[in-house]
């Protein structure tokens, strides 16, 4: 069994900053890539940042610049650390990890997901 259990998210007026953090937890893993995305109201989740295990980073165009992802592999563990919040950055904020799950006679890719995270910037 894994989970991802993710914290940080919170209200701050825009220009303001808050980290996100997100711990995979669990046995039998390794953890190709680790990414968080978003979802606004009324729209489609979108990629935010995402993190390979070499350490490749990867942002949407909305956001680079203003957000650094960043990894602890001994925690396994992905942080997004937000500065220069604006009120469209409001969203659940989700964590994505792609793992290989080892210790089963085929080892597998598979995709996990946080419950979310809700961050708002006011005006």
């Amino acid at each position: 069994q894994v989970q991802l259990v993710e914290s940080g998210g919170g209200l701050v007026q825009a220009g303001g900053s808050l980290r996100l953090s997100c711990a995979a937890s669990g046995s039998n893993f390794k953890i190709n890539a680790m990414g968080w995305y978003r979802q606004a109201p009324g729209k489609q989740r979108e990629l935010v940042a995402t993190i390979t295990s070499g350490g490749s980073t990867n942002y949407a165009d909305s956001v680079k610049g203003r957000f650094t992802i960043s990894r602890d592999n001994a925690k396994n563990t992905v942080y997004l650390q937000m500065n220069s919040l604006k009120p469209e950055d409001t969203a659940v904020y989700y964590c994505n990890a792609d793992l290989l799950r080892t210790g089963f006679p085929q080892p597998f890719n598979h995709d996990y997901w946080g419950q979310g995270t809700q961050v708002t910037v006011s005006s």
